[in-house]
């Protein structure tokens, strides 16, 4: 007997049950040890950070990343998974910062910075219980116990090593340049951080007037879009190719000097073209400073060229301000020009700009604006919308700003970075090319260092007298050097700035720069760091490098993929990844962004609770690929449960139902496939070829084809196998043919059970935990131990597959023609011809003719070769064209053609697409775009056709018909009702009716059948329906076909209480699943 299975499951429950399970079990575990030894698959945990709390774009990851392990190893692989948690960087710091109370780098360093260390130590592990709950609830199997950390001692000494191999390559340097800051964390950001916090939002866009020395009411009209950037403005830039011109204003007189491309997007008012000159001829010329705040120590306030101006938009003059601009820095450079700082590192104002000092520079925009125009200096200013970068973790905007920073000159590998991305397998492929490729090929050196505080602390030591610099690549080497440490000595601020180093050179004192690196460096290291390479576990690295799979949301691109790339790249020369999938982003049912301000966050636990994590894991499967954005909300799970879940449920606990009526052991049958029915030799070819296809999909990571392919076949297994096989399992004996319906549905449910492991693991688990793992001594434990199903080709029938498919199609037109006239299926009808279209699909009809009987209730099903008995055509000429064609004769023509037999003529139309009338003695051809065939169907007929197949429902009623469709009826009314009053299916019954003399006559005609149907012992008439009397367990009044009927029902026997046992005592059909078919009907 098989453990009795609730129709109505909770799966929640049922998944928690499973979890306790794989706990006292260790069945993870146990997977890894059946599969040591095997080839090795390679997984990276990108490290997530427990200082937040995981959301569903969170399941999603874990859902993608736990699926591909899992079916790697039941295909035969050792996959270990080593888990690890992200611990440094910016998140950490500004989350005690917001618990403290404080604010900025002074506040920091005022509450102590060992103080403000050890409360983020303390922080990073704040809701790592809530990360393992939801890790452990969604089904994710990864080991967190051995997990790596990125800010332990031996993590970080193997960055330092990282960090020492590039410095001893020449490519880890200190330079002056305009960066991408964030005045609020008061540090440089890298430009794959900058990438993940563009915005749009609309500036002040202004046109700005340079008076030009010498000249009365000449100026150089330059435009921008930061005019905080305007007092520290030192030269103007223009293309000396372009042309330029000076126009004066029809309004004021004035006259502005810009580039003529640009001239009428410029200058929306009358003007006129004074002068035209190149821009190599404004080289050199001078003008009036706007702002009296900036002191330059150099030549300032004249044009240069430079080739970065452009007519895109704008005046063509570029406004120059070195210390706020990539493009203005290199002109400073090319050009000798000053570089003016009116900003602090917090992004205010300094004293010398008198007007504005302290204040944030974005904040002084409208007042530096309302100054230009009082003083005369300002053309126009408008709103403009566009993208702006803020803080990826704090949301402040960015400004570019000069600073001394650490680069690494990933400049310097390029074309190695490029070759190595071309070899990784993208999914989607086009983001190789497309979001990364054209990120590597605009790569700028890395700005790795962070001026912060909780971080990988960046190894260099600088001496205090002769300069030199000296990177330290290990633990060892720091001390070998040192001359004073710290009594504790962590590789954490403040206690390694303690630490002093001899200078090799001099011998002097060396001390370390105060920077911390990009936390980005850290989990881009995890390949080699999570072991403490190279330092130990050299061979367990280079076992488990590089990795055969690594799976993120989009936006890590520009994140861990790049770190992944770029730092495996610098070091090994090779990727460190082989194959990687890139999630979407999570979006709400309205395809917004959720955010709790939105209050659109769906609560993962709220779906777990409700639905289960499986419905939620095949939800993110199947919605979409994985690739692309997916809608997440509660109602989308619900729906994908019940289409998809709840219908395998359904069929997995009919056969533990009835199996258990009949006491059938799977172990005490054999029956080889070739004695089995057409209906089970076709089930059995889908899922052999099914499983060709998900290995397939599977090992190209094509998630959501190979769980779609699922979920058609359980609906074919539902739908069309167990429904046209149900009553093989009513039979009162147990027949061969019974013990092959009882035998390939417990195949199927075993081998989808294995397919759907690593897909939903928990429902996976107990279907064939019931059906195998607990009642076999040789079979693994757990589904999660068994091997994943491989194609066996001996067993693949595609003929009958196809087949199957035309069958299928041709009761699809047929259901289409019943409910096109109102005949319900219960309705028996005469007759079904099928126009087949072709000697394929007339030998499939002739041989799975009894499918098609049963299907669509109909007495005989016949092949004919043509649709001509059953419906007539009537041929209308096309005067639109008949009549240019023919001209004077066209009547003529239209007679002679409406003249022939229109069936003839339809027929040779059909087969030469044109057909010849006489007109005069002579042949006139007319074709067949020149007519319009209309299709009538003769009386009495239905008829559906498509792709060449035609179906033609013989739908006259007979009196005998009539009589057998509302016994069909009656009998659908009572099992309706025995589910209605949870009779077990074993319950005898009286069944007592009152009805016309109509409805009396059916019962009477197919009193045998019915009663054997509903498992009546007793089924009494009692008059007409105004005599009826309540009675029985349950009465209830049904419309049968036009008839007022009412009907009683009562239990006789319960089940197991006697006489019988379950199926096998009864031909009947009875219970809650076991009322005949309706045409959409599966399990139910």
């Amino acid at each position: 007997m098989f453990r009795k299975v609730d129709p109505d499951a909770s799966f929640p429950r049922m998944e928690q049950e499973i979890l306790k399970y794989w706990a006292e079990h260790d069945v993870f575990k146990k997977t890894l040890e059946k599969s040591e030894g095997n080839p090795r698959f390679v997984f990276y945990e990108g490290p997530p950070t427990a200082n937040a709390l995981p959301h569903p774009g969170h399941v999603l990851t874990r859902a993608m990343k736990d699926l591909v392990p899992r079916y790697r190893t039941m295909a035969g692989y050792y996959v270990p998974r080593k888990g690890g948690w992200d611990t440094h960087g910016l998140p950490v710091e500004l989350e005690i910062e917001k618990e403290l109370g404080i604010s900025g780098k002074k506040q920091i360093e005022d509450y102590g910075v060992e103080r403000f260390i050890e409360k983020c130590k303390e922080s990073v592990f704040r809701y790592k219980r809530e990360w393992e709950r939801m890790t452990e609830r969604v089904g994710f199997w990864i080991d967190l116990d051995k997990a790596y950390i990125t800010y332990t001692d031996d993590y970080i000494e193997s960055v330092w090593w990282a960090l020492r191999q590039i410095w001893d390559k020449g490519l880890l340097y200190q330079g002056h340049k305009v960066v991408p800051y964030c005045p609020r964390c008061g540090t440089a950001l890298s430009s794959h951080e900058v990438a993940q916090g563009y915005s749009e939002v609309e500036d002040p866009s202004v046109f700005v007037k340079f008076k030009v020395k010498g000249e009365d009411d000449t100026f150089f009209l330059a435009w921008t879009t930061t005019p905080w950037t305007l007092p520290s403005n030192v030269a103007l830039a223009v293309s000396k190719d372009f042309t330029y011109v000076k126009v004066r204003l029809d309004r004021t007189g004035e006259r502005f000097i810009l580039a003529k491309g640009l001239l009428d997007a410029a200058v929306r008012e009358g003007y006129e073209i004074v002068e035209e000159f190149s821009g190599a001829q404004l080289a050199g010329r001078e003008y009036e400073p706007l702002f009296p705040f900036a002191r330059p120590d150099k030549r300032a306030w004249y044009v240069v060229t430079g080739d970065f101006v452009t007519l895109e938009e704008g005046t063509g003059i570029v406004h120059i301000a070195p210390a706020f601009g990539e493009d203005d820095m290199s002109a400073a450079v090319e050009h000798g020009l000053p570089v003016v700082q009116l900003v602090d590192a917090e992004g205010r104002f300094v004293e010398a700009v008198e007007p504005w000092k302290g204040m944030f520079v974005k904040e002084a925009d409208p007042l530096i604006i309302q100054r230009l125009q009082q003083e005369g200096k300002l053309y126009r200013s408008e709103m403009y919308r566009h993208t702006y970068p803020f803080c990826w973790r704090c949301d402040t905007p960015l400004l570019y700003y000069a600073r001394t920073s650490w680069f690494i000159r990933t400049t310097a590998v390029k074309e190695a970075l490029l070759r190595n991305n071309a070899a990784i397998n993208w999914h989607p492929d086009y983001i190789k090319d497309g979001r990364m490729g054209n990120f590597l090929e605009n790569v700028i050196d890395w700005a790795v260092s962070r001026e912060r505080y909780w971080g990988t602390p960046l190894p260099v030591w600088i001496c205090q007298s002769c300069g030199k610099q000296h990177c330290v690549g290990s633990v060892a080497e720091l001390k070998s050097m040192a001359t004073k440490l710290p009594d504790k000595l962590e590789l954490h601020r403040p206690y390694i700035d303690q630490v002093e180093l001899r200078c090799p050179e001099c011998g002097g004192i060396m001390r370390r720069t105060r920077e911390v690196i990009d936390a980005w460096f850290d989990s881009g290291s995890m390949p080699f760091a999570q072991w403490h390479y190279p330092f130990e576990n050299k061979e367990e690295f280079e076992r488990n490098f590089p990795a055969d799979f690594i799976c993120e949301a989009i936006d890590q691109t520009r994140g861990w993929f790049y770190t992944l790339l770029v730092i495996s790249t610098l070091i090994f020369d090779r990727p460190s990844f082989r194959n990687v999938l890139v999630l979407g982003h999570i979006l709400d049912a309205e395809g917004q962004k959720m955010s709790k301000r939105k209050g659109n966050v769906v609560d993962t636990w709220e779906v777990f609770n409700t639905y289960g994590a499986d419905a939620f894991r095949w939800y993110l499967y199947t919605v979409n690929p994985p690739w692309n954005p997916t809608r997440f909300y509660m109602e989308a799970v619900g729906e994908s449960r019940r289409r998809f879940l709840s219908t395998l449920w359904n069929v997995y606990s009919f056969y533990v139902l009835y199996a258990n009526v009949d006491g059938f052991d799977p172990e005490q049958h054999q029956l080889d496939v070739s004695r089995r029915s057409l209906l089970d030799k076709w089930i059995i070819s889908r899922f052999n070829g099914l499983s060709a296809k998900v290995r397939s999909e599977l090992d190209e990571y094509n998630i959501t084809s190979a769980a779609r392919a699922i979920e058609e076949f359980v609906d074919d297994l539902s739908n069309w196998y167990v429904r046209r096989s149900r009553r093989r399992y009513w039979g009162a004996e147990m027949t061969e043919d019974k013990v092959a319906a009882y035998l390939t549905l417990h195949e199927m449910l075993v081998g989808v059970a294995k397919l759907l492991a690593p897909f939903t693991p928990f429902v996976a688990e107990e279907v064939y935990r019931n059906l195998e793992g607990e009642r076999r001594k040789d079979a693994p434990e757990s589904v999660h131990l068994c091997d994943y199903p491989k194609c066996d080709e001996t067993l693949v029938d595609s003929e009958l597959e196809r087949d199957m498919a035309f069958v299928r199609n041709v009761v699809t037109l047929g259901r289409a023609a019943r409910n096109r006239v109102n005949i319900k299926n219960r309705q028996p009808l005469a007759e079904m011809v099928v126009v087949a279209g072709s000697p394929e699909g007339e030998r499939a009809v002739t041989a799975l003719e009894p499918l098609i009987r049963e299907e669509l209730n109909v007495k005989v099903v016949r092949v004919a070769s043509d649709t001509g008995e059953f419906v007539a055509h009537k041929v209308k000429p096309r005067y639109d064209l008949l009549g240019p064609k023919h001209g004077k004769l066209v009547k003529e023509v239209v007679a002679a053609l409406l003249a022939m037999d229109p069936e003839e003529a339809v027929r040779e139309m059909d087969r030469a697409g044109k057909v010849d009338v006489l007109v005069r003695g002579s042949a006139v051809q007319v074709n067949r775009d020149e007519v319009s065939v209309e299709t009538v169907e003769r009386e009495g007929y239905a008829v559906e056709g498509e792709g060449g197949v035609s179906v033609a429902l013989d739908t006259r009623l007979t009196p005998e018909l009539v009589m057998e469709g509302l016994a069909r009826e009656m009998v659908n009314k009572i099992q309706s009702m025995r589910k209605q009053a949870n009779f077990d299916i074993e319950d005898r019954i009286r069944t007592v009716f009152w009805a016309d003399a109509a409805v009396r006559r059916a019962c009477e005609a197919y009193r045998a059948y019915l009663m054997d149907e509903t498992l009546s012992e007793e089924l009494e008439f009692r008059g007409e329906p105004p005599a009826a009397e309540t009675r029985g367990e349950l009465t209830q009044e049904w419309d049968v076909n036009g008839h007022k009927v009412v009907i009683s029902v009562e239990r006789l026997r319960v089940a197991g209480s006697g006489a019988g046992s379950g199926a096998a005592a009864s031909k009947g059909a009875p219970g809650a699943m076991t009322t005949l078919p309706e045409e959409s009907e599966g399990v139910e």
